[in-house]
């Protein structure tokens, strides 16, 4: 769908929905007025007004899915204002400054944002957030409903900035990066499973205690963290579960129940991990053409023959196999 222009493209409107946000086509046309005001105070019903004498510029990128939105992506120096006309429902915004600074001024109260730091937000109270400078942002929102009945209190912590060192906070935010995995989001099921996710660890960030009933969403965390970690650190030939355990501030114990209720290890894991990427730098025709054992290194295999052994046992051929029969095909695989 669109207004006025490129504006919104939809991806899929079938529950998981994602569209991005742009002011260039009306910047260029003349009409940010127009922007921002189907935008702005129809569409998120609050007032933009741009600031230091320079032209509005968004550029964002929305997800959402059952009670759940993501939103993120650069705005220009900007006051945002919900006025008491404009309001239409009560849930909660999380907005993490990713770069750059901002001021929440809610319920009495003023905050001053930096990089790295989050604020709540209520959509049921008149606001004003303003970002003296260019800024990227993430905000999360959330409903107060799904809140209700797992954190009490939560107003208390409205226009009060996170520490950006906050664990519960890091977990919040690298688990929403899930919203770009499409497999993850294949189904309803797993869809409204993230969300409610999501809904257990801002109930934790807003002071909840840990229990039961949130901990799903705390080990759904906790696992794509130590996922992406192996992910970044694959090259090292000697990372161990004691490393993750370190970095993550977790027992090794807890690391293994967690790769067991997600039926692997984490050594089978690291070992795939490190398979599978080998296997798309061997496949990648358009990569430039490198000897086998320097690929094998690169993705954290210190001995050649286990890397060949292995290699064949996950994908039935060799890692020249592979990459011959990438080239007879003309495309990965």
């Amino acid at each position: 769908m669109s207004i006025g222009g490129p504006v919104v493209t939809a991806v899929d409107a079938n529950e998981l929905l994602q569209f991005r946000v742009t002011s260039a086509p009306f910047a260029a046309s003349g009409q940010l007025d127009a922007f921002i005001e189907v935008w702005g105070r129809k569409m998120m019903r609050f007032a933009i007004e741009p600031l230091a004498g320079q032209p509005l510029q968004i550029d964002a990128m929305l997800r959402s899915l059952p009670d759940f939105a993501m939103a993120s992506g650069l705005r220009s120096p900007m006051r945002v204002h919900r006025h008491a006309e404009l309001i239409d429902n009560d849930d909660l915004h999380l907005v993490v400054i990713a770069q750059g600074t901002g001021e929440l001024r809610q319920q009495g109260r003023v905050a001053t944002i930096r990089a790295g730091e989050a604020v709540l937000t209520d959509n049921g109270t008149p606001a004003i957030f303003v970002m003296p400078t260019r800024c990227h942002t993430i905000t999360y929102r959330f409903s107060r409903d799904l809140l209700r009945h797992r954190v009490s209190h939560v107003d208390d912590l409205v226009a009060r900035p996170i520490d950006r060192d906050h664990q519960v906070l890091r977990l919040l935010t690298g688990y929403a990066g899930i919203l770009n995995d499409q497999s993850a989001l294949a189904t309803a099921e797993l869809r409204r499973a993230v969300s409610d996710h999501m809904h257990d660890l801002a109930a934790l960030l807003f002071g909840a205690r840990t229990g039961p009933s949130l901990a799903e969403g705390l080990r759904a965390a906790r696992l794509k963290a130590m996922k992406d970690e192996i992910f970044r650190r694959l090259v090292d030939s000697s990372l161990s579960v004691g490393d993750v355990a370190r970095s993550q501030q977790i027992s090794e114990r807890y690391i293994r129940q967690l790769f067991a209720g997600d039926g692997t290890t984490f050594t089978d894991f690291v070992r795939d991990a490190r398979l599978a990427r080998a296997h798309r730098i061997l496949t990648d025709l358009t990569a430039p053409h490198r000897p086998i054992n320097a690929i094998a290194y690169e993705c954290g295999f210190n001995d050649l023959s286990y890397f060949n052994r292995a290699f064949r046992q996950r994908y039935d051929m060799t890692p020249s196999e592979a990459r011959g029969a990438a080239k007879h095909t003309g495309s990965s695989f």
